[in-house]
């Protein structure tokens, strides 16, 4: 679908040096009609001719010298984004960059970001960057460690560990807050209405229930919108693509934090059909992200031991702890956790992080059995016992023979199915909503009201339509159960009988899924009844997904998936000897592997929810098939999503067709290069002109016999120099020593989504006029390849690295 070329950075004509620089510039379509297609120039080197060429004009594909050369179809370099906001500052084309982003919003195959200038995060278009998980070996870096003693190396390996307790206490301690408020709130506004109908109120039943979940559901909506917009959907995307290599702004900062535990109690509490779990994941992700940055320069609160952690590498360790501690916090599941980080988010994974994220979850777990014992208690409120799944399917022998076979294989494979359909509607509906909240606040807000009152009508209403039951002789609890929880909710019925589809849709997710989990249950239930719970429950979470508002998909499928399961026991129930109980936990499982494409995580998850490992076999064979069905059709919800919202996501294999090209064959130029001594005017008119983050460093006479490379200078670096204004008055080398007026924490890398620009740094004609020495702080060190290597070797060595720049040199002798 989408035109992808490779730009080789030549050298001024004035130079001899044939030094390219790889970089990565996609197009799907004309420049002109992408999201952020008139700032894509920004990010290219200044051109003599004008117009198309002009810097922040628009890309002209008659005048491109940059031709698109290759055929693109998923998987793509990714390194130098360009510096974020370059284009329409001034509010110059903001009308056009709308219609810009409109057609984004509705385009079909051509939707991806692929010029890495903007992307969806949460409801908010913001502009992205790459990460760069490289080691800068420069001078200063050297020095600093060079001057480290090993005490210094035992602190630094002792607080990696530490920072892995913290964040897994405090995410068990927000996963436990979230649960609790699910509890506490939703308990609340259930007894409210359910002691209404018992009364025989039915019209302020109806009332207390649809007001309360309006009113729970603003509340969500107006905190995202207004205070933190990166906080809306699940957050896994984004840890995706970050894991992946692109930085976005505030997706890890503190408000988006608050907001996303605060904004999840409030979403999940107004009975709208979304979970907890993805929220907890971007919450642990939060948590890790603002641990590792040490401190706020801005309030003056640092800490000096953790300056060596403000760097990509150390904090995409932390985040992916924290990714896998979100879900060991949502299902008290340390071992899914890991597996979860490991399978879904994380692009690169090693043993020392396998150790580190499971001591992470591990705290978690314990830290949460701690604070459950105290709710036992009677300390956590009216209804709080924690809120933490645990659905205890069977305790005894789980039994199963060569006959019970046919019928798990017929439900993975329409599980697949159905979970492939699921991520087609899903894709659909999330395409809409982003043309409606595009729009502005205000419809954002319209928006989440009107799937809020439509879902209260229909959890209210639906009930109705199914007939009432007697209770059963050998129940286990009472009946009818008044209150929040409880298989046998009276809703209309008299004394003595219950509605078993009130006793679906009046619950909170987890104590609906408990319900449909639970054994010995399999004349509780009428096939109507749970037929109409499916439909309703598999559109529900499909519309309830993509508001403005904190938003899990993991307990929606869960839930979806073990009405399907009931369903299919109950139809196909006679051919087998499995409990219905059962088949709704393989429902579970099926429809988890035909929408998330998760096989061996979500096995686990099962298996931790249900505290059975007599069904691992079953569990296996139905994500398997599901998986395998499903994939047969689309791509997983996350890789949608992620591609929806427009993150650059970079592969982990290569095209069959990049083994047939050469790194030569797909480079342009020209390349934007500095002088090992540079005046600081040119420094700052390319600063200006490009996006680059890189810039290769070349000495030439007299400072070497030949024009040779030196390294590569970060763009972050320059505007380090150029504000300490530590410059020299002529183009001779410097005898002073850089560690004298530099430190390390002058070149750490700042907070996510946080950089300095060119525009904020003043400087008078003089100073334009002097040089600055870069050769002590220029990597000397950076990944070179010759110009034979495959195009695919380089994809892996860009990928596996965690790269964001490649320089390409010649294969010659000289």
């Amino acid at each position: 679908g989408n035109l992808c070329r490779w730009t080789r950075r030549e050298q001024s004509r004035a130079s001899t040096t044939p030094l390219f620089l790889v970089r990565r510039v996609c197009r799907g379509g004309s420049g002109a009609e992408r999201i952020g297609g008139a700032a894509e120039t920004e990010e290219m080197a200044p051109r003599e001719q004008t117009g198309a060429g002009a810097v922040g004009g628009a890309a002209d594909p008659e005048a491109d010298i940059e031709a698109p050369l290759i055929s693109y179809s998923s998987s793509f370099f990714f390194q130098d984004g360009a510096a974020a906001g370059a284009g329409g500052e001034d509010g110059s084309g903001d009308e056009e960059q709308r219609r810009n982003r409109r057609r984004f919003l509705l385009g079909g195959q051509l939707q991806s970001n692929a010029t890495s200038q903007v992307a969806l995060v949460g409801t908010d278009f913001c502009p992205i960057e790459s990460l760069d998980y490289e080691l800068i070996e420069n001078d200063v870096f050297k020095q600093d460690w060079r001057a480290q003693g090993r005490g210094h190396i035992l602190r630094y390996f002792a607080l990696k560990w530490a920072l892995c307790f913290l964040v897994g206490a405090l995410t068990a301690a927000a996963a436990f807050v979230a649960n609790l408020g699910v509890e506490n709130v939703a308990g609340a506004k259930f007894v409210v209405t359910s002691n209404r109908m018992f009364a025989l109120r039915f019209e302020s039943a109806f009332l207390v229930f649809l007001f309360s979940n309006l009113l729970l559901t603003m509340f969500a909506t107006v905190l995202t919108v207004y205070v933190a917009p990166a906080a809306a959907g699940s957050g896994i995307p984004e840890v995706k693509a970050y894991l992946n290599g692109v930085d976005a702004p505030n997706i890890f900062c503190f408000k988006t934090l608050v907001v996303k535990v605060v904004g999840c109690i409030a979403a999940v509490s107004s009975s709208l059909h979304v979970g907890k779990a993805g929220p907890l994941v971007h919450t642990g992700a939060c948590i890790a992200s603002i641990l590792g940055q040490g401190g706020s320069r801005k309030y003056r609160m640092t800490c000096k031991w953790l300056r060596h952690f403000k760097n990509d590498r150390d904090r995409r360790d932390l985040v992916t702890c924290g990714a896998g501690a979100g879900i060991a916090g949502a299902f008290r599941a340390p071992v899914a956790g890991v597996l979860f980080a490991l399978e879904t988010v994380s692009s690169r994974w090693r043993s020392a992080l396998l150790w580190r994220a499971f001591f992470t979850t591990a705290v978690v777990a314990v830290v949460l059995r701690a604070l459950i014992d105290i709710c036992k208690r009677g300390r956590c409120g009216l209804f709080g016992k924690g809120g933490l799944i645990m659905f205890d399917v069977t305790s005894g022998y789980v039994n199963y023979h060569v006959i019970d076979l046919p019928p798990v294989i017929t439900l993975a494979v329409f599980g697949g199915v159905l979970g492939s359909l699921y991520n087609f509607f899903l894709d659909k509906v999330l395409r809409l909503y982003n043309v409606i909240n595009e729009k502005g606040r205000t419809y954002r807000l319209l928006l989440a009201a009107t799937v809020s009152v439509c879902t209260s009508c229909c959890l209210f209403g639906l009930p109705w339509l199914a007939a009432c039951k007697p209770c059963p002789a050998d129940s286990r609890e009472a009946c009818p159960s008044i209150g929040r929880s409880g298989n046998f909710k009276k809703f209309q019925c008299p004394m003595h009988n219950y509605n078993d589809l009130a006793s679906l849709f009046f619950n909170t997710n987890d104590d609906t899924i408990r319900n449909l989990y639970s054994n010995g249950t399999d004349h509780e239930f009428h096939i109507t009844s749970i037929l109409v719970f499916f439909i309703a429950s598999y559109f529900l979470g499909i519309f309830s997904y993509g508001l403005a508002l904190p938003s899990g998909l993991f307990v929606p499928v869960i839930l979806t998936g073990a009405a399907y399961g009931r369903l299919v026991g109950m139809l196909i129930g006679s051919q087998s000897t499995l409990d219905h109980g059962l088949f709704a936990v393989l429902g579970s499982a099926a429809l988890l592997g035909g929408s998330m494409r998760m096989t061996v995580s979500v096995c686990v998850v099962i298996l931790e929810l249900t505290n059975n490992l007599l069904m691992l076999p079953l569990v296996m064979l139905v994500l398997i098939i599901s998986k395998t069905v499903a994939d047969a059709f689309n791509a997983n919800v996350y890789d949608l999503l992620v591609k929806l919202k427009g993150f650059p996501f970079l592969e982990g294999h290569a095209e069959p067709y990049m083994r047939q090209l050469s790194v030569s064959d797909v480079v342009t130029g020209p390349l934007q290069t500095f002088n090992g001594i540079e005046k600081v005017g040119r420094i700052v008119d390319i600063l200006k002109a490009t996006g680059h983050n890189g810039f290769p460093v070349v000495d030439e006479p007299p400072f070497s016999d030949t024009p040779l490379l030196y390294g590569l200078v970060l763009r972050s670096h320059l505007l380090v120099l150029l504000r300490k204004k530590e410059f020299i008055s002529s183009s001779t080398a410097s005898a002073s020593d850089a560690s004298k007026h530099f430190s390390p924490e002058d070149f750490a890398k700042r907070g996510s989504g946080k950089h300095d620009r060119i525009e904020d740094i003043e400087l008078t004609a003089e100073e334009l006029e002097m040089f600055v020495d870069l050769h002590p702080f220029t990597n000397t060190s950076p990944y070179t390849v010759v110009e034979t290597m495959s195009l695919a070797k380089a994809l892996i060595l860009f990928r596996e690295v965690g790269l964001r720049h490649l320089l390409v040199l010649p294969k010659t002798s000289k």
